[in-house]
């Protein structure tokens, strides 16, 4: 049995979450539910505030084996992408709001690509995030 850092996510609860959006979002678009966004975007506020996602929280019940002996994924880095998420789907609700229907698919759409893309295996936050500390390093050697 491995041990995950203590600081981890179990990537099947990642994952989870990650259908989770992809799904809301093609439903969304499907049968134009503008409103349905608000779903993932209240999870991804309560992760953000309170540190608790009831989608993952709900996954945990769904594991079949020890949360610790899945493969980890760090909780800081979630956390970032987190952020992303969160802020494009606000961004796409706010244009929904406003009555901009490109605003609304392109904030959506960049949420959909990134979390589908991330479900294929590569995680576009992570590159972000990856990129900025690396250019945070450098300059600090100036």
């Amino acid at each position: 049995m491995s041990s995950a850092p203590a600081n981890s996510i179990p990537r099947p609860l990642v994952q989870l979450n990650q259908w989770f959006i992809v799904s809301t979002v093609a439903i969304s678009w499907l049968f134009q539910i503008e409103f349905l966004l608000l779903l993932p975007f209240l999870v991804g506020m309560s992760a953000l505030l309170f540190k608790y996602n009831p989608v993952m929280k709900a996954g945990k019940f769904f594991l079949k084996k020890e949360p610790s002996s899945y493969p980890p994924e760090d909780a800081e880095q979630q956390r970032f992408n987190n952020i992303i998420a969160v802020s494009c789907l606000g961004g796409a609700i706010i244009s929904s709001l406003a009555g901009w229907d490109t605003g609304f698919y392109l904030f959506s759409g960049m949420v959909f690509v990134a979390a589908s893309v991330a479900l294929a295996g590569f995680c576009i936050g992570c590159f972000i995030r990856f990129q900025w500390k690396r250019f945070q390093y450098k300059r600090s050697l100036q």
